[in-house]
């Protein structure tokens, strides 16, 4: 039986190797991240498996899981470790090797296996890790299921058991790149860089690009985990920059860039242009409108407000559905609503039969969007682009702040802005509207402009995004007003990037 975790324990001592670690932090709305070493050990990861299979027996579900782990150092280790405790929790383990996230979720599937951990930092800097965890086939652990983890693994309630066992995959990502790939070829010629940012995507988007009939121009697809260029993140505009001039120098069709484990798709269009998902999300909402008439979409919080002003989605008979922000909120929202698809600003998708299961995997992602190229052959991705109402968007701003403190900052903040409201104040020179508060505050005023703030659900920092359909001028007028109020808050530091 495991000892119950300890919160911190000095590296290179004789308690760090004979006890469990577990930073109670790590375990997030709806995935768990540590810096390794720092706040986890590699007891603690044991930990978390006897833990996630005590939660499985608890929940009901059978004691069946796939594991995988994305390409970083120690991500290998990490599995091993958290293997051991599954099946010290009478677990039988199926281990798809190195994948992307994708895959994982797919094992469920192609095995008949009902629960997944999927090890993986995602595009966060190197030194962290952390596992997508789910019970229920497509949805993944939302905050319930995270807090019921949490107090087990920390409480060291564990059930150990008998029947565990373990089993090696072979190969399984051919049989998921036979999967996408079973289905016709475009028919339009197409040049597209696949963007991989030296992560565990690169050694499966060539192919499968290429397989169904793309012309593919790789950019950082060598696996290296040291990330030497930038972090494989579609949503960093270091990523971004770099798609983009490979995009004009190839004069490709498009640039799809991928994430450190696979399941996000950022694009750059053949001109160079660097288009934020939330807005490619409404450009397959156009073309997949006039395929399946009357469609419900979910999307998130951070995302555009054309998905609700679009004159073209109104006369499809789109209906929008705005959720909180996370894979896991919308997968769940995509499923109960029984929407075509979800869009998140970050670049997952998520889309419903017929086109997907309902996880977010960024190679169907990919061949959705080609396979809206393809069914516009006299349009380039730009012209696609320029069709929309122009709109004035900031990209993901980041500023740091401590996770034992961003959700009080987010309360206080939203509490300010509702103040606000009540008194009549303005903000960014105008009435405020309307504040959504289902995950942060997003603050509208009378000209549709628009910001929002909200906690990072993966990192020390809080989440800041700003939008106009008016001009440029209203944007940053709107973050100036934004970030004043946060600076109320001593708690609040640097921004990742800003405009």
């Amino acid at each position: 039986m495991l000892p119950k975790p300890l919160p911190k324990l000095e590296p290179n001592t004789y308690d760090y190797e004979a006890r469990p670690m577990v930073k109670p932090t790590g375990f997030r709305e709806y995935d768990a991240r540590w810096l390794y070493e720092r706040e986890i050990n590699l007891m603690g990861v044991q930990a978390l498996g006897l833990g996630l299979a005590t939660l499985l027996g608890d929940l009901g579900v059978a004691k069946e899981i796939v594991v995988g782990h994305d390409f970083r150092s120690y991500s290998g280790a990490i599995k091993s470790a958290l293997i051991v405790g599954l099946m010290a929790g009478g677990a039988r383990v199926r281990d798809i090797g190195l994948a992307i996230t994708p895959m994982a979720y797919f094992a469920q599937f192609a095995l008949d296996v009902p629960a997944v951990a999927m090890v993986t930092a995602s595009h966060n800097d190197n030194g962290w890790t952390g596992v997508k965890m789910g019970a229920a086939r497509p949805v993944t652990f939302g905050p319930e299921e995270m807090g019921r983890l949490r107090d087990i693994v920390l409480a060291g309630a564990f059930r150990p058991s008998g029947g565990g066992a373990y089993e090696f995959i072979e190969d399984f990502p051919a049989r998921y790149i036979a999967e996408l790939t079973a289905r016709p070829k475009w028919k339009r010629k197409m040049k597209v860089v696949a963007a991989c940012g030296n992560g565990t995507a690169g050694a499966f988007a060539p192919r499968l690009l290429s397989a169904l009939g793309a012309e593919v121009v790789p950019l950082d697809c060598e696996l290296d985990f040291t990330f030497p260029r930038y972090n494989p993140n579609p949503e960093d505009l270091h990523m971004l920059h770099a798609m983009a001039a490979a995009a004009r120098d190839n004069r490709a069709d498009v640039a799809l860039g991928f994430d450190g484990d696979g399941d996000r798709c950022g694009v750059v269009d053949n001109e160079g242009n660097e288009i934020f998902a939330d807005k490619i999300g409404v450009m397959l909402a156009r073309d997949l409108a006039k395929l399946h008439p009357n469609p419900t979409f979910v999307v998130d919080v951070k995302s555009t407000g054309l998905f609700a002003s679009d004159p073209e989605l109104r006369r499809l008979g789109v209906k929008v559905d705005y959720w909180k922000t996370g894979h896991s909120h919308i997968k769940r929202r995509v499923r109960d609503l029984r929407a075509l698809a979800g869009f998140e600003k970050s670049g997952h998708f998520f889309f419903n039969a017929p086109i997907g299961r309902g996880y977010d995997d960024g190679f169907v992602t990919a061949i959705a969007i080609l396979d809206m190229l393809d069914r516009n052959p006299g349009k380039s991705m730009a012209d696609l682009y320029r069709e929309l109402p122009r709109t004035w968007g900031s990209p993901t701003m980041s500023p740091h702040c401590a996770d034992e403190a961003k959700y009080a900052v987010v309360d206080r903040v939203v509490a300010r802005f509702q103040a606000m409201r009540a008194r009549g104040e303005t903000l960014a020179q105008q009435a405020i509207r309307d504040i959504v508060t289902v995950n942060g505050a997003r603050v509208a005023v009378e000209d549709g402009t628009w910001g929002l703030v909200r906690a990072s659900s993966n990192k020390p920092e809080l989440v800041v995004v700003v939008e106009s359909p008016a001009s440029e001028a209203r944007m940053r007028a709107m973050f100036a007003a934004v970030d004043a109020v946060l600076r109320e808050n001593p708690e609040v530091g640097a921004y990742n990037q800003t405009i």
